[in-house]
């Protein structure tokens, strides 16, 4: 049985669990308002020029010191189209693609791959590029099979595979591009969240699986996902690869793969199996990866009881494939119970990271809402949430998905609905920028893009988004010149002496508390007494912390002007790297303490080099 959506909510509410847990397609919300065009930024930022340190020279974790829309049909998302229209043509144009099957990637550089793991996110979803949602793409479904809903149905349409493959080879060339990812670059997005399906590592995965009839049409997507990736890195991006579609749908819905509303991945091992296999193979694959911040084990999966033993039987799993997968990042969508799995990632030591997706338009109690309302409650309840999540968790938290939308019912009480829908977007952005480590707005691009302010990132930016997102905020880098003299600005910094450190523990060891308000990491120290005479260990903790904390919010602004995201993974796997020989047993809270305090003045300097330019 299929739920409505007012189901679904009435029944959410009476289990207790968070609102908005149900996503089906959105409804598009029109604006005659024409897209932004981007400005080109290729500058890395810390490339060697004028003296700046090269990043490859950078000290591992631990040694710090040292398209238009092809169809302009009208579109009603939330409905499905059995039958083509008459006046549709179903021929497909011969495409002869540029090659892309010897892909492959530059050579790992771990210190590069850590700033690119652990730095703050702003981040966008390239939605509908790998995994179609008709909504999205509309003019892939014009010719798809059955109920034109999922990427199966365009697979199986068109007439035969090979034309199917060649709709969608096309669309992979050209949906989205270099200029892209320099053009995000350009306003201070530095990551983007890429979602797949198992069809996208081609014919082999598709065995055994609703795909394995038309596997032939996937024979060159997983050499077109290497290259996005590729992409990505030309312009400094991180890309966090999400498995959106698992063998069997871990959530029967179309964004899966398949439109037949069965969610099939729990309670059929060969499809677990399948799933851990293919999780298995993008790990190999990518966890030494330079600009590849992680996997995402599944999108929205249903939260069924047995969610989090198959998390943790495929973490076990995919921890043994190389000591490289042992550190790299892994990402879990927890099915919109956030309180589950932040316990789950609290109770791990690894680099885990819950994902959390934040929409306002999916049931009637959304609906029922105004506009402000919903702001409000974003920076009250909802801030207080993530807040105490993140600090449970090191603040290993992202919101992976959300958006500008609202319904009309929702913007029906206000005078002046684009101002009302401004503060209902930018105060998420800062909600989720302030006590998560990142986000990624779901979606860059649509067919319908430049008529769309709820879902298209692209025409949203600097309408009802800000213009720019980097993570210092005054900071707006629109040439390269501006972003190479920042980045000798911040090189310029100097490490305050460490006489000068030890004089501020004169009176107390401070417990950090207020800075750790600010960054929603908890202070693991209970020290509270004066340091004791003579004792070097402490001081050498002391010391050693405050100089890394320094360091790392100096090095993380020299690289695409970051600041430090996962902090508290970071200081913990920093402890562990650095060993008993460097941080005294006993003094590791000194050291936790004081690299907080380093890093917040180190970025206090950092805004400081901004402001002056």
């Amino acid at each position: 049985m299929i739920l409505s959506a007012d189901q679904v909510s009435a029944l959410l509410s009476a289990l207790g669990l968070t609102q908005s847990i149900f996503k089906p397609i959105p409804d598009l919300v029109g604006s005659l308002l024409a897209p932004l065009d981007g400005v080109v930024n290729t500058v890395d930022g810390i490339t060697g020029p004028l003296g700046l340190p090269a990043i490859s020279s950078l000290p591992i974790i631990g040694q710090i010191l040292e398209a238009e829309p092809a169809s302009s049909q009208s579109l009603n998302p939330t409905s499905k189209n059995p039958k083509i229209l008459d006046t549709v043509s179903c021929e497909v144009d011969p495409y002869d693609p540029p090659p892309v099957v010897a892909q492959s990637f530059p050579p790992f550089d771990q210190a590069k791959a850590n700033i690119y793991r652990y730095r703050q996110q702003q981040s966008v979803n390239l939605g509908s590029w790998f995994v179609h949602e008709q909504w999205m793409t509309p003019s892939l479904f014009t010719c798809a099979n059955g109920s034109q809903a999922s990427e199966l149905d365009i697979a199986s349409g068109w007439g035969s595979p090979s034309e199917a493959k060649a709709v969608l080879e096309r669309h992979w060339d050209t949906f989205i591009n270099q200029s892209d990812f320099q053009y995000l670059a350009s306003i201070g997005i530095n990551t983007v969240r890429i979602p797949i399906g198992y069809w996208s590592l081609g014919p082999l995965y598709c065995q055994g699986t609703p795909f394995e009839p038309v596997a032939e049409v996937y024979a060159n997507a997983w050499s077109r996902v290497v290259r996005a990736i590729n992409m990505a890195a030309e312009a400094g991006i991180g890309v966090l690869v999400d498995l959106h579609g698992a063998p069997g749908s871990q959530n029967g819905q179309a964004h899966s793969g398949t439109s037949d509303g069965v969610a099939n991945l729990f309670n059929d091992p060969s499809n677990t199996n399948k799933t851990i296999a293919v999780l298995t193979f993008l790990v190999q694959q990518l966890a030494t990866v330079t600009n590849v911040i992680g996997v995402e084990l599944l999108n929205e999966p249903i939260n069924v009881p047995q969610l989090g033993d198959f998390y943790t039987e495929a973490i076990t799993t995919l921890r043994q494939v190389s000591p490289e997968a042992a550190r790299f990042p892994l990402y879990i969508h927890d099915g919109f119970d956030l309180q589950r799995f932040s316990d789950f990632v609290a109770s791990r030591s690894d680099f885990v990271v819950e994902d959390h997706h934040a929409y306002f338009v999916f049931t009637s109690s959304d609906d029922s809402e105004p506009a402000s309302q919903h702001t409000n409650d974003i920076a009250t309840s909802i801030s207080d949430d993530l807040a105490n999540a993140a600090q449970k968790q090191r603040r290993n938290l992202i919101i992976g998905e959300w958006s500008c939308a609202l319904t009309n019912d929702s913007l029906a009480s206000t005078p002046d609905p684009l101002a009302a829908r401004q503060q209902f977007c930018q105060g998420q952005e800062q909600v989720y920028s302030n006590h998560t480590a990142g986000w990624s707005f779901w979606s860059y691009l649509t067919e319908n893009c430049s008529t769309d302010l709820d879902w298209c990132f692209k025409n949203a930016v600097g309408k009802t988004l800000p213009t720019t997102f980097f993570s210092y905020k005054n900071t707006s880098v629109a040439t390269p010149i501006q972003a190479m003299a920042l980045a000798v600005a911040v090189s310029g910094m100097n490490l305050p002496s460490m006489t000068e450190v030890l004089g501020r523990v004169d009176t107390a060891i401070s417990t950090s508390s207020t800075s750790m308000a600010s960054t929603s990491i908890p202070s693991t120290s209970t020290v509270s007494v004066l340091l004791s005479p003579g004792d070097s260990q402490a001081e050498q903790s002391i010391t050693k912390g405050y100089s890394d904390g320094f360091m790392t919010a100096k090095i993380f602004a020299q690289h695409g002007l970051s600041r430090l995201g996962f902090k508290g993974q970071y200081v913990a796997d920093s402890v562990e790297a650095l060993g008993p020989t460097v941080i005294a047993p006993g003094t590791e809270a000194y050291y936790i303490d004081w690299f907080y305090k380093g890093l917040e003045d180190g970025e206090t300097s950092v805004n400081a080099a901004t402001v002056n330019l």
